[in-house]
């Protein structure tokens, strides 16, 4: 898949390594047991297919681009300790590669991911399965890659969302973006066409349709559903899991992301947003913080309580707008 320059073969080994890590989680969804979760100490459900779509990209990227850091959400702890857990991601893993992976190499590769922002000069920052909790209800999830210089500007993004339908009735899509190259989107399977896409053109904010998270914890819906008031937005909302929602808002089937911070003290980790920010913005939309700065990437976490408006340009002051008058 063929963007433009300057980032052409980063972009081809991106999605060549998300395109494959996708395949696994689907994969494991489909045949997904209660063996193969663990809880982290946060309480979030963790699967084998983390810690596989984490092993294939940061092998991917760590062959390709050996100076690049990696910033990414996993480690090899809990596989470590727990050896059948570990020997089932390195069946995941293997099948993915069409060989039989040593739990060395399975172990380092997903310890790549804790490599930091390096020294080359950028670095890439992964979720292996953003939207887990979706992924195991079996609906919305996402594979988010994206890769940034080390002050934070976002250069290159890709989303794998396994069971988002594509445009034409295919299951499952990529979604890219390079800085300046527009976003594309491409059925999963290898070899299709890429296809320019771009956010609704609206210039009326009681014409959109807003989206949001799923999870109460995640987002304010209370207070959204007072914004949406204020626009005038009579359409009921799109809760689904994951950076799919900066995919829904990149191709037109919903018009505005909100993300409100439920806590003070709460920040966003940057593989949270990164990929699908910039894939927004190259379609033409406009993602800020909610006094309608830009996103700062420069540290692994956002700002706290920060929030995020993804929207048209058109309305995206309206939004800010409403949202403010409603804190």
């Amino acid at each position: 898949m063929t963007i433009q320059e300057p980032f052409t073969s980063e972009l081809d080994v991106a999605v060549s390594a998300v395109r494959r890590a996708a395949a696994a989680c689907r994969r494991v969804q489909e045949t997904l047991v209660a063996a193969d979760s663990i809880r982290k100490k946060d309480k979030s459900p963790v699967t084998i297919a983390d810690f596989a779509s984490q092993a294939i990209v940061c092998a991917a990227l760590g062959d390709a681009f050996p100076a690049d850091g990696i910033v990414a959400e996993e480690d090899s702890k809990a596989l470590r300790a727990d050896g059948a857990l570990r020997e089932r991601t390195r069946r995941v893993v293997s099948e993915g590669f069409g060989h039989d992976v040593p739990d060395a190499e399975l172990l380092d590769w997903i310890d790549r991911g804790t490599a930091g922002r390096g020294g080359s000069g950028r670095f890439w920052t992964l979720d292996p399965i953003d939207g887990t909790k979706g992924f195991l209800r079996g609906q919305q999830y996402a594979v988010a890659l994206a890769m940034l210089s080390v002050d934070g500007e976002l250069l290159l993004g890709v989303l794998g969302c396994p069971n988002l339908d594509g445009t034409a009735g295919e299951s499952g899509i990529l979604l890219a973006a390079v800085r300046g190259g527009g976003a594309h989107s491409v059925p999963a399977g290898a070899g299709a066409e890429a296809r320019q896409i771009r956010v609704r053109d609206l210039s009326e904010p009681t014409q959109a349709r807003l989206c949001e998270s799923v999870e109460a914890s995640h987002s304010d819906h209370g207070t959204i559903t007072k914004i949406a008031s204020a626009l005038g937005v009579s359409a009921e909302p799109l809760r689904i899991d994951s950076q799919a929602k900066y995919a829904v808002v990149a191709r037109g089937d919903a018009d505005v992301y909100l993300r409100l911070p439920t806590r003070p003290d709460y920040r966003e980790r940057i593989w949270d947003h990164a990929a699908g920010a910039i894939i927004v913005q190259e379609a033409g939309g406009l993602v800020s913080d909610l006094r309608g700065q830009p996103l700062d990437f420069s540290e692994d976490s956002l700002p706290p309580a920060c929030g995020i408006v993804a929207a048209p340009p058109a309305i995206h002051g309206d939004v800010l707008r409403a949202v403010q008058s409603s804190r």
